[in-house]
């Protein structure tokens, strides 16, 4: 429900009040917004009017945000800045309508961004913009349609659509697989581990999975896969990486097994979105086109995605 009319300003008003507050002057916003001073000088206190709420402090012949005024202003910016996006996308693409979907780093790199052409000849009127995020966020407070998640099957306030299970692997440079003769699992314990920030008890649990006992396991952190593989491939370490994001770097022999024993991680990918947009047409659009992708890419060719 929107809030009362009284707590809603005409965007004239707003646009006054963010010019000036932007630039500090009177006299520059009225050039910006081609007016004149006295228009401007009016919108903004007739906003004052309808707030009740002192917004500058006017010093002869210049003014001066109040601490309200300060907080209001960074309000106003975003809300005028996601209106000004919208209202751009709607005219580009008046027809299909802009997904403004959140991403993981290296899944969208790796997997997404190589199959998005696929998606975008199927619905030509579409537009996708990618921003990366790591972590869950609100959906009410980011323009933001969907996320892709990987974790477990919870997000708050948003629905969850299944998309795939997870399989990691110990992997490091072949020379680095040489030089410490790694053989069997107990071997990783005398060399440097890398670890995922968002994935504090990996090595603990793949160590745990094959039987290896141990007092603690450090090392290394890293905050994306990208990062911790291209240091494996540095020899600098084992990662414990997710097989269907290098494979080729397994193919190129950058990378090989360090011990060849797989884990299936207990989280999986899902596509997140706030529940009042699941029939968006954009979002219904990629929800069935990226289940479908997944689909085929696990029955038809097995090497990309390991579901374990």
């Amino acid at each position: 429900m929107l809030p009362a009319r009284r707590f809603l300003p005409s965007l004239s008003l707003l646009a006054a009040f963010e010019a000036a507050a932007r630039t500090g002057s009177i006299t520059a916003a009225a050039k910006e917004l081609d007016l004149t001073q006295s228009a401007v000088s009016r919108q903004i206190k007739a906003l004052e009017n309808q707030l009740g709420i002192e917004l500058f402090l006017r010093e002869r012949q210049t003014i001066r945000l109040t601490i309200a005024g300060e907080s209001y202003a960074r309000e106003i910016r975003d809300a005028l800045q996601r209106i000004s996006t919208a209202s751009l996308n709607l005219r580009a693409n008046p027809k299909g309508g802009t997904l403004n979907l959140a991403i993981l780093p290296t899944f969208g790199t790796r997997w997404l961004a190589p199959r998005l052409g696929a998606f975008l000849s199927a619905n030509p009127g579409i537009t996708i913009n990618l921003v990366t995020r790591l972590r869950p966020f609100d959906f009410r407070l980011e323009s933001i349609d969907a996320a892709i998640h990987f974790g477990q099957p919870s997000w708050p306030g948003g629905e969850l659509s299944f998309l795939m299970k997870e399989t990691t692997l110990p992997c490091c440079s072949p020379a680095f697989k040489a030089m410490h003769k790694l053989d069997q699992p107990a071997d990783v314990l005398d060399v440097p581990l890398l670890h995922l920030a968002t994935r504090p008890d990996a090595w603990e649990r793949w160590l745990t999975h094959c039987g290896v006992p141990f007092e603690s396991v450090t090392g290394m952190l890293f905050d994306q896969f990208a990062t911790a593989a291209q240091a494996a491939i540095g020899g600098i370490g084992v990662a414990l990486l997710p097989v269907f994001l290098i494979q080729e770097e397994l193919r190129r022999g950058q990378l090989v097994p360090a011990i060849d024993r797989e884990i299936e991680s207990r989280e999986c990918y899902y596509l997140a979105y706030p529940k009042e947009r699941m029939d968006y047409p954009p979002l219904a659009a990629f929800r069935e086109w990226i289940t479908a992708e997944i689909g085929s890419t696990e029955t038809g060719r097995p090497d990309l995605v390991a579901t374990g």
